[in-house]
């Protein structure tokens, strides 16, 4: 089980979850923040401080939300992460299914 960043942080990045994270695997892409789910450590410290609660649970996700399992794991496709989420800083890019989202 790992957590996942859903639609409700498109547009919005507070990135309050990447200052709180212990294991540094939240990354800021162009529109909204991602999660490795192969560094995440399952803590929820990220989840706790979400304010529109787009971190969850992956086995809790329902309906539409189910795809940003992958969505997440897409926007890793290709990309250095060596340097953890807050040394990276913003990655210019997203999923393919968050970039083509309309700008809202």
């Amino acid at each position: 089980m790992a957590f996942v960043v859903t639609q409700a942080c498109v547009d919005v990045k507070d990135k309050s979850c990447i200052q709180v994270c212990p294991a540094d695997c939240l990354f800021e892409g162009a529109r909204m923040m991602y999660i490795n789910s192969d560094q995440c450590i399952n803590c929820g410290a990220c989840e706790a401080v979400c304010p529109t609660q787009a971190i969850r649970y992956d086995d809790e996700l329902d309906g539409d939300e189910e795809q940003f399992v992958a969505i997440n794991d897409q926007f890793f496709e290709g990309i250095d992460i060596s340097k953890g989420g807050r040394k990276s800083g913003m990655i210019d890019h997203d999923a393919e299914f968050v970039a083509q989202l309309p700008k809202g």
